[in-house]
This record gives structure tokens, sequence and C-alpha cells, in this order.
């Protein structure tokens, strides 16, 4: 299982982890502490689903947000950055997209927006997902588990 190589990769790395979540409603915390000695690496996160809260607890300009839209590489990149700050990890990790099943903002059903922060850099990938809200979180969830053990 994904989880189990993440877990065993980065206690072996000594790399802790956070991760900030909107979309995915806190199906990756969920995920990623469904396996024992999570514990070792995983100090916790942010659900921030509504829009005021990207704002409030992560410290994102709304200047930002009326910009791109919540649904943004640009809002992936700052939550990404702005929680790992916040939650004092090595790594943090950021979903943000429309898992349906209406339009949102003008964007697509599946167009998700998923950032990795670390200490020396921050990469945002854009991608467009096909299937039921249940089948878009968790291949965003899947994406990010497989970029952490390359990290």
């Amino acid at each position: 299982m994904k989880v189990e190589q993440v877990n065993k990769y980065l206690t072996e790395k000594g790399l802790t982890l956070g991760s900030v979540e909107s979309f995915t409603g806190g199906l990756f915390a969920q995920q990623i502490t469904s396996v024992s000695g999570s514990s070792k690496f995983y100090k916790g996160g942010y659900v921030t689903y509504a829009t005021e809260e990207k704002v409030n607890l992560l410290f994102i300009p709304q200047s930002l947000v009326d910009q791109h839209g919540v649904v943004s590489k640009e809002i992936a990149y700052y939550m990404a950055n702005n929680a790992r700050q916040l939650l004092k990890v090595d790594v943090c990790v950021s979903f943000t997209g429309n898992a349906g099943p209406d339009a949102m903002e003008g964007k697509p059903v599946g167009e998700v927006h998923i950032g990795i922060a670390t200490k020396d850099s921050a990469q945002v990938y854009s991608l467009l997902l096909k299937g039921n809200r249940n089948e878009i979180q968790q291949q965003a969830v899947d994406f990010v588990l497989e970029k952490l053990l390359k990290i």
C-alpha cells in the first residue's frame, strides 16, 4: 500500500509532514494517519474548505483569491508554503480544486492544483482528473503519495 511506503520513506529520511486540504476535505490526513507509526512524521494539517479560511487561517491575500480564484496554481502554492511555515514541518502538501458535481469559478470538474513545499522549494502540479467526486479526491491523494516518495 502506498501510504505504508510513504510512512517508511519519510520516517527513514527523518522528514516531518503537514497538509492543507480543500476539496479533499481531510482525506489525505485520514489516509496518512490510518497507518501505525504516522505520528513519527505527520504533524497535522488544516482543512480550509471555505475560501475565507484560506484567507484567515493561512494568510493568503484576498487579492490573490480575487485575481486567480481558489482553484488555481497560485493558491495551491501559497497554501503549501504558508501551511509549511505555520506547521513548522519539512514538507507540506496542499490540495485545491473542483471535485464537482458542477463547474466552479468557470473551471471544470476535475481541475485540481496540488502544491508540495519544502524548505528549499515548492512545486505545483495542475491536473485535470476524471471521475465522480470521490474518485477525483482519491486520485489527487494517490498522486501526492506517489510524489512524496520522490522528495
